[in-house]
């Protein structure tokens, strides 16, 4: 998926975490409700602005960022 489209970064807006659709939502926001137990159907149904694919989006944005962490041996 190219979250590219989804997941944006905005200087003024939430200390320039990166944000969904320019919304206030943070990646980190979703990814949080999601390790604590919330399904994509419970999280849109609280936010209803937000889509499927933007779930999918935040999910691919951390998955490239853990692949670009370098490990230290």
């Amino acid at each position: 998926m190219d979250y590219r489209s989804i997941i944006t970064i905005e200087p003024g807006k939430r200390g320039g975490q990166p944000c969904i659709r320019g919304m206030r939502i943070a990646v980190a926001d979703v990814l949080g409700w999601l390790a604590a137990g919330m399904t994509p159907e419970q999280i849109l149904a609280d936010f209803p602005e937000l889509t499927q694919e933007d779930i999918r989006a935040c999910l691919a944005y951390a998955a490239d960022r853990e692949r670009r962490v370098v490990t230290v041996s």
